[in-house]
């Protein structure tokens, strides 16, 4: 669970250890620096929210170059896809064009991970490359370590790919982890995370696009697993054309706490967003959902939409849906919508009227409800896979 380490120098020690690939000591030590001076930007802790985000941080003995490993399958040997290390040492440009493009770094958790990157990998699809089978990225976290897998993709002008991420394992883990995605003009990259860390583990994820013009990134995002996950996605929409689809699916049950934010940038004109995510909560399960979309003054043409929808499955289970939508041009579609509720009773006494006994009819339910962001997965056994979690949750 969260620990308070924010004034402990051993925290530089551990990152020294971790050396000078696949970045140098000096960036770690900035890093690392940044990551104590910068405010999480989280909200405060309230009723039902008790985590404090910015006291939130591992202790150093728990942070060492063993705390964890990568597995990536690689369906096309034209596609680069390797560890950061091997990145580093035989593909330094690449890496580089890619580390640190979105931003991420200069976020107080990003900083983190940066400070001690080393675990991860780097997925790089050149130009006009269709990949035809998904490439997957697999973590596997050391029990009680604390872990900082970053996996960074780029894809040239006009390729096409897909990507699937995987975090697993870590028992009493602490867990921050980066993704960096960039798609340049006309490319198209489906990406998918599924996180299913141990039911103790502790999640701080950052994450963030940046789609170049006419290139679309559909992202979606499965967030299942650890005690306390706490995460930020952002896709900056800054040249025109560009298109970004998000799906989020998340299910606190137990007392779990599922802290969820994602933030679309319409820095340029005539680009498109869609965002969508479904939610449950059962037993103590607390969540919150803070969905952002900006439009920048001279972004004229936008389109975007957000809805969230939330499901109570028990009396004590809590969800907050905070949509936003910040608009400074004038010529622009957008909206926002959110639901939090419980099971209809009215779907309830359908189903029953047809011979369903209600904990079947109320199991069917709940997981039809989360079936309009399963589509946006890629591969159906994906989404099978995702099913069967979700139904395991619902019990």
């Amino acid at each position: 669970m969260p620990e308070s380490a924010l004034a402990d120098d051993t925290l530089a020690t551990a990152a020294e250890a971790f050396g000078d690939l696949p970045i140098a000591r000096a960036e770690r030590r900035t890093a690392l620096e940044r990551f104590r001076s910068t405010a999480s930007g989280r909200e405060r802790p309230g009723r039902y929210w008790k985590l404090d985000a910015d006291i939130l941080a591992p202790s150093a003995d728990r942070s060492h170059v063993a705390a964890g490993s990568v597995e990536i399958r690689n369906p096309d040997p034209r596609v680069v896809a390797c560890d950061l290390l091997v990145a580093a040492e035989q593909h330094a440009a690449r890496l580089a064009a890619v580390l640190g493009s979105t931003g991420v770094g200069t976020t107080k958790f990003g900083a983190l991970a940066t400070a001690f990157a080393r675990l991860g990998a780097l997925i790089y699809v050149p130009a006009g490359m269709a990949v035809a089978e998904p490439i997957e990225v697999r973590y596997v976290v050391t029990p009680g370590a604390a872990a900082y897998p970053t996996t960074l993709v780029w894809l040239e002008a006009g390729a096409h790919a897909t990507v699937i991420e995987r975090l697993d394992g870590g028992a009493d883990a602490f867990v921050a982890a980066t993704c960096e995605l960039r798609v340049d003009a006309g490319a198209e990259l489906t990406f998918a995370g599924v996180q299913r860390l141990a039911a103790d583990a502790t999640l701080v994820a950052t994450r963030a696009a940046v789609p170049q013009r006419d290139a679309t990134v559909i992202w979606s995002n499965a967030d299942l697993g650890a005690a306390l996950s706490s995460w930020e996605t952002t896709v900056t929409l800054g040249a025109r054309g560009a298109d970004a689809q998000l799906a989020t699916i998340f299910f606190p049950v137990g007392t779990q706490h599922v802290e969820a934010i994602s933030s679309v940038d319409h820095a340029a004109g005539d680009a498109t967003s869609e965002t969508l995510v479904k939610s449950a909560a059962a037993g103590r399960g607390q969540a919150r959902y803070l969905g952002n979309i900006r439009i920048a003054a001279h972004a004229q043409g936008t389109d975007a939409s957000l809805r969230d929808d939330a499901l109570l499955l028990s009396k004590n289970a809590h969800i907050d849906s905070v949509p936003a939508l910040e608009i400074a041009a004038n010529d622009v579609r957008a909206f926002h919508g959110a639901t939090v509720g419980a099971i209809d009773d009215d779907e309830i006494f359908y189903m029953q009227s047809r011979g369903i006994e209600r904990q079947a009819a109320e199991r069917m339910i709940a997981l039809g409800f989360f079936e309009p962001a399963l589509a946006r997965f890629p591969t159906e056994a994906l989404r099978d896979e995702l099913r069967s979690a979700l139904a395991e949750k619902v019990g």
